[in-house]
Order: C-alpha cells, then structure tokens, then sequence
C-alpha cells in the first residue's frame, strides 16, 4: 500500500439529527503511475495545451472563450460565470446523513472515491460511538457533502479501526446492465455436474485477501525501462522557455566544500592582495587628501605644544 496522506482535504462535521461530529478528511487513494509529459522532438521543447478553434484552427485567447451546454444538435445555450456561479451549490461543511442503510444493500457500480474520516480532539467519542454503532447494526450512513464546489452522494462506513466516506454516482450516472447482452438462460444454462466441477475449482483456487501480492505490470516494466535508460546515460535536456534562459552547466564540477576549505586554509585570505584598479582608485584618494591631511596634522601638533605646560623654575637659595 502507499505511504498514508497527512494532507487535510477537507475539514468540517458528520451531522445527523441533533449529532454534530468535527471530521477531516483525507485521501485514501494515490496516483502512482508515471506521468508523460509531451515533448517536441525536433527542438526537445515542452508542448503544452493550447485552445484552437476547429473551424478556423486558429488560437483562441483565453478571455474570448464562454461555456455552453448543447441543448439540441449544433444548438447551444451559453452561460455567463456568474450564472454558472449562482447554480453551485452552497457548501455548509457537513457530511449531512439523511439516512442509515444495511451496507451491503449499496451496489459496487456507484462506488467512485473512497476517504479515510479522522475525528478532531472535540469529536473522538461521539465519532467512536458512531462507527461502534454502525458496526453492530450493519449500517452506513447515506449522505450529501460538497468538496470542492461540488455536491456528492455518499456513505460513511466503518473501516478498519475507524471511518470511511465513500463518494458515489448519482443515480442517473449508472446504465443498467445491457440486456440484450446476456446470454439465453434457456441454452446456455449450465448443468449440475459442470456447477459441481466448477465450484470445486473455485475452492481449490480460494485464498485470503492481499492485494499487496498484485502489482501494475505495465507501471513496473515502464519504472525498470526508465531507471536502465537513464543509467545508461541515455537522458535528454529539455531547452528552457523564452526568458527561462539558464547559464550552461560547466563541464568541470566545483565541489564548492573544498573551495570553502581551500580559502579558509590559504594565506592570501586575511591579507588578499588588491586589485590594480583598487591600488589606482586608493593613491588617487591618498594624493587628492595628501593637503588636508599636511594642514590636519601641523595643527594637532602646534594645539599638542600648546597644551603642555613648561615645567617651573626653582627658587634661588
């Protein structure tokens, strides 16, 4: 499993009756395929996403684009943002419960995202005795929460030693099964002895659950492919961007560690010589104050004479 998130997605409370519980939720799940980036192989230049009209091909800036919902064939309706705005729906940050349901009565089909639900200091008991309480009767709780400036169906389970809230799809988010599909129960039904030799092969191959034992192949062959490339050096710079221009990387590398010893070793540190232009730039300052400097010490030095007593004459016998 993936190391688990200490990043809050949401904060907020499971509320049902006069029960109010502070929660925060966190991810349950991680992206950990890699990730391909396009790249312009002629000038190894990034390529990014771009709006292009269809009908003329030209670029579109992003101010001059609206959105709008095709209400028949080539017919649209555009809304404004603040339409758009006004129609979302208001977030009370709440996981409201509108009802409890056996758990098990919730088909798979609508399961979408699961979270893990951490109770706040406030909360543990009350959040303990909830999923307590869920767990004896077998129940979840069906509820309305907005993430994100977006409504969802959900149900808050117990999982593990805790809470789990699992977003579903709405109900018109789910096809029905394709009858037309399935195969006719009348000749295609199976017999008693292939029912019985099947059900032995299910048993022989039963086991315990441990999904750690099943990787993403194509992940792992993809993660192995990249590694021996990039050891073997086969790497490429991707130029920078226009103004993201960067010095060329020196082919000789400075570890800048021993430059530190070296100049805190070296003589020349405390006493570093001067450069020609500082030695210039000091004797022109010594010549242009040379005058100032005659004139301040002459007049230190009559003002030093003139401030020492004479010593006194002594009295004759």
């Amino acid at each position: 499993m993936a190391t688990a998130s200490t990043r809050t997605v949401w904060k907020g409370a499971i509320s049902f009756g006069l029960v109010h519980i502070p929660v925060a939720l966190y991810s349950a799940t991680a992206e950990t395929r890699p990730r391909f980036n396009l790249i312009d192989k002629a000038s190894m230049s990034p390529v990014g996403n771009k709006q292009v009209s269809k009908t003329t091909g030209e670029a579109v800036q992003r101010e001059e684009l609206v959105k709008g919902i095709e209400v028949e064939d080539g017919q649209y309706v555009v809304l404004s943002k603040e339409e758009i705005r006004s129609a979302l729906p208001k977030s009370t940050q709440t996981i409201e419960i509108e009802a409890f349901v056996q758990a098990g009565d919730i088909p798979p089909v609508y399961f979408q995202k699961p979270y893990y639900v951490a109770p706040d200091r406030k909360g543990q008991k009350a959040y303990l005795l909830l999923r307590d309480t869920l767990r004896r009767t077998g129940k979840a709780g069906l509820a309305r929460v907005v993430i994100s400036t977006k409504q969802h169906l959900a149900t808050l389970a117990p999982y593990q030693d805790g809470l789990a809230l699992y977003l579903l799809r709405w109900a018109d988010e789910v096809r029905d099964f394709p009858a037309s599909a399935m195969p006719d129960a009348g000749t295609a039904a199976p017999t008693e002895r292939e029912m019985k030799m099947a059900e032995q092969l299910v048993n022989d191959m039963a086991d315990a659950w441990s999904p750690s034992l099943f990787h993403d192949e194509f992940k792992q062959k993809l993660n192995e492919l990249v590694q021996a490339k990039a050891k073997a050096g086969d790497v490429a710079t991707l130029q920078p961007l226009p103004g993201e221009e960067v010095a060329a990387p020196s082919a000789e590398i400075i570890d800048l560690t021993e430059l530190l010893k070296r100049s805190l070793k070296s003589p020349a540190t405390a006493t570093a010589p001067a450069t020609r232009a500082s030695r210039a730039r000091a004797a022109a300052a010594n010549d242009e104050a040379a005058p100032l400097k005659r004139a301040a010490a002459s007049k230190t030095a009559a003002k030093s004479r003139a401030s020492v007593k004479p010593a006194p004459r002594r009295k004759s016998a």
